[in-house]
């Protein structure tokens, strides 16, 4: 039996940006912008996606990363009982809920680095962060010296080898699992989190939520290292980013292949995506606005458990500045979305109800058939059937020769029109569109 995030499309939620909150968290009070966040809901049930990645999510004094109060809402978002009522709704509609865990810093502002600033050696909290050193100063005028995420001073790097610190980490997830009722955390710079941390949380989440989903921010590294029994159940596939958008900018299909394949014994936990909060916009990234539909269509066929990035549904553009993120995060109002649909809002929402219904898409084998540097075919097999997908990066229409594996029936169905196709001597030839791609259907004749 597949677990839920097994068979999940992702809807990655800024939630800051996307409302349009102040970029300072200066208010008294809450402004109750989950109102406009429960509109999305409809929205990502229409899409066909089945979990929300929504975050960051608590109290914190600027873009969301440096945290104030792990366990109260971000005031510029609402209230903790405005999550839990969005919470509930995606649980209605059936959609789960994933939220930020930025566990290896915090802000400032957090009540145990400044009760280091005010009582110094004496603090109960002096070894809640690491590096902390009293015969020097900050380059914040601090009167002792500390680590920081990048050496950036406004994110104290907490010590998640000390045991106070990871009680009260442990405590915030019991808190948001019993007060919100989450489905699961993506676990902010996971690159540089301490193992035993992580397996110790994988530990108690197993006891508590057995279906709960752990995903960690990863860029660079051998992802076996994140991903398996003891430890989190995913992490986050930059390398498979990197060559799809790379892969069609040059027409170079040997580089998502390639990537594919080194990634194939844990390529169907990978979280993959397009873009997200820190990455330019995939409409943007694309050299040929035309590979955009392409570069979906590969993302919910491929080995992976796929991700779309608010707005990316619109092709909404976006570049990172020289000092600002801000570009990829705009305010949208949902309810302006049916101005803004565009084909490819369609087309993709197609492809989400393809990846959903056929197990394939999930958990099934992958393996190449056709490789050159524009046209590529593999297939995803099923327990009863395979599919066979094939692409088209170039400009112009091209008729391909793909070979089926023996036991396979004689008849292939295109599951977008539902048009049979005769197999001759075992292969499949179709004429793949400029830009586009085909998913094919053939039954067992007998066990492959």
């Amino acid at each position: 039996m597949k677990t839920w995030y097994e068979k999940a499309v992702f809807y990655h939620m800024y939630p800051l940006g996307m409302t349009g909150a102040p970029h300072q968290n200066t208010q008294a009070s809450p402004d109750h912008r989950f109102n406009q966040l429960d509109k999305w809901i409809p929205h990502i049930c229409g899409l066909s996606c089945t979990a929300v990645y929504i975050g960051p999510l608590f109290e914190s004094s600027t873009h969301g990363y440096d945290t104030i109060d792990f366990k109260k809402v971000d005031r510029r978002l609402g209230s903790n009982n405005d999550f839990q009522v969005f919470v509930y709704k995606c649980h209605l509609s059936g959609i789960k809920v994933i939220v930020d865990g930025v566990f290896n810093h915090t802000g400032r502002s957090f009540f145990a680095f400044q009760d280091i600033q005010k009582n110094k050696w004496n603090s109960p909290y002096k070894d809640w962060y690491k590096g902390v050193n009293f015969d020097c100063q900050s380059p914040m005028g601090d009167p002792f010296s500390y680590e920081a995420w990048h050496g950036i001073y406004d994110l104290p790097a907490l010590n998640l080898q000390n045991p106070q610190v990871k009680q009260y980490l442990f405590d915030v997830i019991r808190f948001w699992i019993d007060t919100f009722d989450i489905d699961g955390i993506r676990l902010d710079c996971a690159n540089v989190l301490d193992f035993t941390f992580m397996k110790e949380m994988r530990q108690m989440t197993d006891k508590i939520k057995p279906d709960f989903w752990l995903m960690g921010e990863v860029i660079h590294g051998e992802y076996s290292r994140w991903v398996n029994g003891e430890m989190l159940h995913s992490v986050t596939n930059y390398e498979l980013h990197k060559s799809l958008y790379s892969g069609l900018n040059d027409h170079n299909f040997f580089e998502i292949a390639h990537n594919v394949k080194r990634l194939e014994a844990i390529g169907r936990d990978l979280y993959t995506f397009l873009d997200n909060h820190d990455e330019d916009r995939i409409a943007s990234k694309l050299k040929d606005s035309s590979h955009l539909y392409l570069a979906y269509f590969l993302l919910m066929t491929l080995p992976g458990i796929p991700s779309i990035y608010y707005g990316g549904e619109w092709g909404v553009e976006g570049l990172r500045t020289k000092d600002s993120d801000y570009m990829l995060r705009p305010a949208i109002d949902i309810e302006k979305a049916e101005t803004m649909s565009c084909p490819l809002t369609n087309q993709l929402q197609t492809l989400c109800c393809i990846h959903n219904k056929y197990s394939h898409f999930h958990h099934g084998l992958y393996k190449e058939l056709l490789l050159t540097n524009r046209q590529y075919a593999f297939l995803r097999q099923g327990d009863d059937s395979i599919m066979i997908v094939a692409a088209n990066n170039d400009s112009q229409d091209c008729s391909v020769s793909i070979p089926v594996p023996d036991g396979t029936e004689d008849t292939a169905v295109n599951i977008f029109n539902n048009t049979p196709v005769t197999l001759e001597n075992g292969r499949l030839n179709v004429v793949l569109q400029a830009n586009d791609g085909l998913i094919y259907k053939l039954n067992y004749r007998e066990e492959l």
